[in-house]
């Protein structure tokens, strides 16, 4: 395979940074939504990896033409396959987590090879930006460049639609594939904690809560599906209370959910009809490991928003935007 000219061969750069960017911002978007929306940010994220495999190689020859030239630094030539190697890993793994036949490669999940790979890719990118500039020109945007766009898209949207048929298994909107029983997972380096029921109290506003009382108080029945962004969600049967039966009445913007761990999320005052504490999933008690003695259950929201182990839930005048899309602590 040839391309006729270093402009062909910038344009495949341009086009590859571009796509290489829109999956990272269409994949934190996947991670963050919890509803279905009528173009999942997921499907894009696909089309866009496979669209990379499809131009892969006219890069091939790029990278293969740059190796050739002694004059480029060797620096440089050592971030371009750094680069390859860092997208293909991004893309195997997801391609493979969605087939839903493997989790796991070694002590790692594929969602976290995947996510690894991407930021690696990500930051290997802007260095490669910043030391080899690839600069768009108005020239770059021509009916016939344009219309090799229009075919790539075409390309990579039949390729996402024959790969969700054939190849991957059913997934949520998300991405996520289907577990009969929710798997164990905490929020970075917060363990399994093991909270003494006699002990543990649940403060709300300027009240306290023992187990028993928390049990005593009427529970709601529901399903709701757990969709954890390690790549998986479980439908699961959970039983508690809304949170709007549990806060004092109040001009309150939002409400504070803090677990044992000191990891908090703010909910706004008008979701609490939504969001449930709940002490029971399956007709049992909660384990451990799904946070004992009482948890969240956001349903809509992804796992991060399910604070496990709570101790407090307090109203506050913060606005509930005013924190992180994604939990940092």
């Amino acid at each position: 395979m040839r391309l006729r000219s270093r402009q062909a061969g910038r344009r495949v750069d341009l086009v590859l940074g571009l796509l290489l960017v829109a999956g990272g911002v269409t994949g934190l978007g996947g991670m963050a939504i919890g509803v279905d929306w009528p173009v999942d940010p997921i499907q894009l994220h696909a089309a866009g990896a496979l669209a990379i495999l499809l131009i892969a190689p006219w890069k091939a020859v790029v990278v293969r033409r740059g190796l050739g030239r002694a004059a480029r630094p060797r620096r440089i030539k050592a971030l371009s396959l750094t680069l390859a190697v860092l997208v293909l890993v991004t893309i195997g793994s997801g391609l493979l987590h969605s087939t839903g036949h493997a989790e796991y490669v070694g002590p790692l999940t594929l969602m976290q090879i995947h996510v690894g790979a991407a930021v690696g890719a990500l930051v290997t990118l802007v260095a490669h930006f910043v030391l080899h500039r690839v600069r768009p020109r108005r020239a770059d945007a021509d009916r016939r460049a344009l219309l090799r766009l229009g075919v790539l898209g075409a390309g990579a949207a039949a390729a996402t639609a024959a790969w969700d048929t054939w190849a991957a298994t059913d997934r949520r909107f998300s991405g996520s594939v289907p577990k009969a029983q929710p798997r164990v997972t905490s929020w970075f380096d917060d363990g399994i904690q093991r909270v003494d029921p006699a002990a543990w109290r649940l403060r709300v506003g300027a009240e306290s809560l023992d187990l028993a009382a928390m049990r005593a108080l009427p529970h709601e029945s529901f399903t709701a599906a757990l969709d954890c962004t390690s790549g998986w969600y479980s439908d699961q049967e959970w039983a508690g209370v809304r949170l709007s039966a549990l806060v004092p009445a109040g001009e309150w913007r939002s409400v504070e959910v803090r677990s044992v761990t000191g990891y908090a999320r703010w909910f706004g005052a008008d979701t609490l009809d939504d969001v449930w504490l709940v002490t029971q999933r399956a007709g049992s008690p909660l384990s451990y490991g799904h946070g004992f003695p009482a948890r969240i259950v956001a349903p809509g929201r992804r796992g991060f928003w399910w604070v496990k182990w709570v101790t407090s839930i307090q109203p506050s005048d913060r606005p509930p935007w005013a924190q992180s899309p994604y939990p940092l602590s």
